[in-house]
Parts: structure tokens; C-alpha cells; sequence
């Protein structure tokens, strides 16, 4: 017996069937992690513009990669096929926030590892990663900085500078002109969530205060 023989007989000929309850059981519970993941970027979000698109695409990759890769497990010569075909496969869309990326690398490795029928496995990577998740967003809101953005007479500057001190703020930019000034303070959530703005507002000379959450990418 030479080796193609072998080949054809042992390798080749290794095709198993996917039974309908196999086929059932990993399709739910895909779709009950893909929602969980759903869920949890929800929850979690903290861009500038939450994509209900983008979310629900998370979802249908956890079912889709689950599907690919039950189907490929029966067969070898198929999964071989299916390497290639995947490979000329694009991604055009901009992933603008690094997280994003993040939640796409999550929802495709629970749709291998569930295709792959290790659904506590499973389970579990989604129930960690979900806590730290939700850890890192409350850091986050906590750690949170805001830019305020004050626009004032020349003669309200000493006012202003004093306001800036008393609060420990730092001063980001300051731009004057023979109209006014404008100053751009970095302040803490403590800050923020007080009533400074309004005081800044009723400052002789301010002409406005504006408060905008700073991310160190883009502010909202």
C-alpha cells in the first residue's frame, strides 16, 4: 500500500456527521454568549457614538464562527478549503476606538471555542472577561478627566486665575486676543460633578463656561 492509499484512506475519508442536536446545542448557546457580549459592550460603551450596528455584529460573528468552525471539524479536506477562502476575506470598515478591536478578537474566539463544542470553556471566558470589563469602565469613570472652557474679558483674568487655583486646575491652553480670552482647564470628576461651571458663569466678564468629558482622544 503506498502512501497516496493511506493518504485517501485514513485522511482523506474522515468525515463525520454533525447531528441536529449537536448542531441545535451550539447554536444556542452562541447566540446566549453573543448576547451576553451584546450586552456587556452596551453597558460598557464609552465612545462618542454608541454603533447598534456594530454591537449587533458581535453577536452574529459569535453565531457565524461557531458554525464555521462545527462545520469544519467534520471534515478535514473542508476545513482545508475553508482556509483559503476565508483568507481573501477584508475588513474595510474603520475600527476608530482600540476596544472595538478588542470585542471583535473576543466575539470571534467564543465562536471558535463554542464551534469547537467546549461550551463551559466557553462559559467561562465570557463571564471573566465580562467582570473585567465592567471593572475597567468603573476605573474609568472614576480616573475620568473634563476639559472646562472658558471664554472671559481681560479684565475677569485675575478672577479666573484665582477660580483656577483654588481647584488645583491645570491650564491646557490659553489663547488671547484683543476681544477676550479663552482658557482650557483639565479638572478631575470630583470637580465636574460640582457646580464650578455655574460659578465661573456668574463671574463678571465670563462670557462662557463650557464643560466636555477628555478621554485623551476626542472629547464628548
Amino acid at each position: 500500500m503506498s502512501f497516496s492509499d493511506v493518504f485517501k484512506g485514513r485522511f482523506l475519508s474522515q468525515v463525520s456527521n454533525i447531528s441536529m442536536g449537536e448542531a441545535f446545542i451550539t447554536l444556542l448557546v452562541a447566540i446566549t454568549l453573543g448576547l451576553l457580549i451584546f450586552v456587556v459592550y452596551k453597558h460598557t460603551y464609552s465612545g462618542v457614538m454608541y454603533s447598534r450596528s456594530f454591537n449587533m455584529s458581535l453577536l452574529l460573528m459569535v453565531v457565524i464562527t461557531s458554525v464555521i468552525i462545527l462545520t469544519i471539524s467534520s471534515n478535514v479536506v473542508l476545513s482545508l478549503g475553508m482556509v483559503g477562502a476565508l483568507s481573501i476575506i477584508r475588513f474595510r470598515t474603520v475600527i476608530k476606538d482600540p476596544v472595538d478591536i478588542m470585542y471583535l478578537f473576543w466575539a470571534i474566539s467564543i465562536g471558535i471555542i463554542v464551534g469547537a463544542k467546549q461550551y463551559l470553556f466557553a462559559a467561562l471566558c465570557v463571564a471573566v472577561i465580562a467582570v473585567l470589563c465592567f471593572i475597567m469602565g468603573i476605573f474609568k469613570k472614576r480616573n475620568a478627566m473634563y476639559l472646562i472652557i472658558v471664554r472671559y474679558s481681560h479684565e475677569a483674568s485675575p478672577s479666573i486665575e484665582k477660580a483656577i487655583r483654588s481647584i488645583k486646575g491645570k491650564v491646557r491652553n490659553k489663547a488671547v486676543t484683543r476681544n477676550g480670552i479663552e482658557t482650557i482647564i483639565e479638572v478631575g470628576s470630583k470637580i465636574a460633578d460640582s457646580n464650578f461651571v455655574e460659578r465661573l458663569s456668574s463671574v463678571n466678564g465670563v462670557t462662557s463656561a463650557v464643560l466636555v468629558n477628555y478621554n485623551g482622544e476626542y472629547c464628548e
